[in-house]
């Protein structure tokens, strides 16, 4: 049985390159550099949070020799004035403790001050031969032009649904639990893009397990997230253009405390669903054996009815949930996508 007290981000964070998930074309160009000894002395990691950014230059620092001795990682959010990086400065110029190189790995670099950034690139500018830099960002438009100039700059994509229901089942069967093609599919989709959050939720709910089987109806009950049966009965009522019926359902979703991102989360994701297996044979043959027979059959029969569950819904709700955050009623937005979609504007 899994030690529940082990944070799973940690325990299952990728130590080489083969482990690392789907951030195949850095890899590639990084693995190249050092087999051809073409190593730079600077890089520019962005992409969003939970992607892999650190991880990769821990994994890159070990590849090119560097101890943990010689590998420095600072927090730019809490380190961002320009007195840090002048002792970074000094630093850089002492040799590495035991190692040919030595490693300065910055995360969160846009957080940086004006002047700080002015410091840290006359520094990238002439590095002793000695050094490496990677710098991580989730921000990239805040880093200085002159500061990404001086680096080899990767970005890091955020996983699909494939790759993080692929890393969900590995850790789950390591582990040594099951898992149900419905749970897996709600986990991937509120890990919203990153491993570090996928992993979260996957812990939340093995925590919460007494059996070792991870199932939707404690999946829901752990996450927040609506029953099946209540995203099955907006779509429904949507596709009939019964606004009352929708919004009736709605309303139960909101007084069961059901989170209304989650929600809109979930229903968009649907609609999607609902689209691809209306429109392609080869994403409805793939969702059939991710999604379970029960949801897929569902999802299918709304599909071949061709009436309100359309593209112009799914551009309606990601507007709407886009508005959520600013709205006083977080399910308003999703009460006015559902008005719009069945053509009562009144």
């Amino acid at each position: 049985m899994s030690d529940t007290h082990t944070v799973l981000y940690r325990k299952y964070r990728p130590e080489n390159w083969d482990e690392v998930y789907g951030q195949e074309q850095v890899v590639k160009v990084l693995r190249g550099s050092i087999d051809t000894g073409k190593v730079g002395h600077a890089y520019l990691f962005s992409g969003p949070r939970g992607t892999g950014k650190t991880t990769v230059a821990r994994i890159f620092a070990r590849a090119i020799g560097c101890s943990d001795n010689d590998v420095i990682e600072i927090d730019a959010a809490s380190n961002r004035g320009i007195d840090d990086i002048r002792q970074l400065r000094d630093g850089v110029n002492s040799l590495p403790f035991d190692s040919e190189k030595k490693m300065y790995i910055i995360d969160e670099v846009h957080m940086l001050t004006k002047e700080a950034f002015n410091a840290l690139l006359k520094t990238l500018e002439e590095p002793p031969s000695h050094v490496v830099f990677v710098l991580a960002t989730t921000e990239l438009h805040k880093v200085l032009p002159t500061v990404v100039s001086r680096c080899q700059s990767f970005s890091f994509a955020s996983p699909t649904y494939a790759i993080l229901k692929d890393m969900i089942k590995n850790v789950v069967k390591k582990e040594g639990y099951t898992i149900d093609a419905g749970s897996l599919d709600l986990i991937a989709m509120l890990g919203n893009g990153s491993f570090r959050d996928t992993q979260g939720v996957l812990q939340k709910l093995m925590s919460y397990s007494k059996d070792n089987a991870i199932t939707r109806d404690e999946a829901e009950l752990v996450t927040g997230a609506p029953a099946s049966g209540v995203i099955h009965g907006i779509l429904t009522a949507i596709n009939e253009g019964d606004a009352g019926a929708a919004l009736t359902t709605l309303k139960r979703a909101e007084e069961s405390n059901v989170d209304a991102h989650v929600f809109m989360q979930m229903l968009t994701h649907s609609v999607r669903n609902v689209l691809h297996i209306r429109f392609s044979k080869d994403l409805a043959a793939k969702l059939k054996d991710d999604l379970g027979e029960d949801e897929f059959i569902f999802l299918e029969g709304i599909a071949k009815e061709k009436n309100n569950i359309h593209s112009g819904l799914l551009e309606t709700l990601l507007a709407a949930y886009g508005q959520m955050n600013s709205a006083f009623v977080k399910y308003t937005p999703i009460e006015l996508a559902i008005l719009k979609s069945v053509g009562n504007n009144e």
